[in-house]
């Protein structure tokens, strides 16, 4: 019932590349497109330091970022910070497995696969990282989808402030 905002966040090096240039060109082009909605507001900018005031966005939604964030923690206490009191946080992220054997192959791989893949994290817990930022978990679905199990972990769900 308020504003829409969508955000692209984006770390340093992500700006330095084509998938960042290919971004720009796409917030450029809604921004000039004509009967673009009033309502719609669009931004680029680090999750790290999210321009917006305290306790002013409704839904946060999570995909696929969360193993990238060089700073993830602060990144998730930003999204504390403008996330309403009874506001959600929806979240989608691959992760660490539950298999300890898994989980030490991402161990393993994961300073090399960190430099390979732009900066993804094979082995980050997102609950855990969650709830150690202040969310309160209240519905979580996790388990391996194909593929190679060290990469294919799992973590659906929603979150609020605790």
């Amino acid at each position: 019932s308020g504003p829409v905002l969508i955000f692209l966040f984006t770390h340093k090096a992500c700006r330095r590349s084509s998938a960042s240039n290919r971004c720009s060109s796409y917030l450029r082009g809604l921004r000039a497109k004509r009967g673009t909605p009033k309502f719609l507001s669009v931004s680029l900018a680090s999750a790290e330091r999210i321009p917006l005031e305290d306790r002013t966005i409704d839904t946060i939604v999570m995909t696929w970022t969360g193993c990238s964030i060089p700073k993830i923690g602060t990144a998730l206490g930003e999204m504390r910070r403008v996330l309403k009191n009874h506001g959600r946080l929806i979240f989608v992220e691959h992760g660490r497995a539950p298999d300890p054997k898994v989980a030490r192959w991402q161990d393993r791989l994961d300073p090399f696969w960190t430099r390979l893949s732009g900066g993804c994290h094979l082995n980050r817990k997102i609950d855990d990282l969650l709830v150690n930022a202040g969310f309160r978990i209240d519905r979580l679905k996790a388990g391996y989808i194909a593929g190679p199990k060290i990469m294919t972990f799992l973590s659906e769900g929603a979150a609020t402030l605790r």
